[in-house]
């Protein structure tokens, strides 16, 4: 019993400790909601097995709850590949996407297997969103573009 309260108050602690925003390897469902915008492998570890345990994915999923969409496409991996062209190319997208074009934007969606001039379009009416300061990390770049293309 002592070993079982120790080990849910140190991830707890955990918890409370890591407040840093990240992509959600985790998918949807209830951990999933529960654990938002926690970074590390804490976090996503209970998320993953709050959604095993309870089934929340699976239901999310079919019945659209949860942050779940039951029409979603399995990526496989893009966020990361965005998320690292991004923080090698951030400079290069920030120009491109003022434009409109250029070849980030044609690298993007090849990645995100989109039309690049949809792409480029949306990068640059929404530039003031995506690069939302002039110290915008990659991260929040990568999360603001995934919501423009999702709109």
């Amino acid at each position: 019993m002592k070993k079982t309260v120790l080990a849910s108050l140190l991830c707890g602690a955990m918890l409370v400790s890591s407040n840093a925003s990240a992509i959600d390897s985790t998918g949807c469902g209830l951990g999933s909601m529960a654990w938002r915008g926690q970074q590390g492998r804490v976090p996503q570890i209970l998320a993953a097995t709050t959604n095993t345990s309870f089934g929340t994915q699976t239901f999310g999923i079919t019945f659209g709850t949860s942050g779940c969409d039951p029409n979603g496409r399995i990526t496989g991996g893009t966020q990361k590949m965005v998320l690292a062209f991004i923080e090698n190319n951030m400079e290069q997208y920030a120009m491109d996407a003022a434009k409109g074009e250029g070849e980030t934007i044609d690298t993007l969606a090849g990645i995100l297997n989109v039309d690049s001039k949809t792409l480029g379009e949306k990068s640059q009416q929404n530039f003031a969103y995506i690069f939302s300061s002039e110290n915008v990390d990659a991260v929040s770049v990568t999360v603001a573009l995934f919501e423009v293309m999702k709109a």
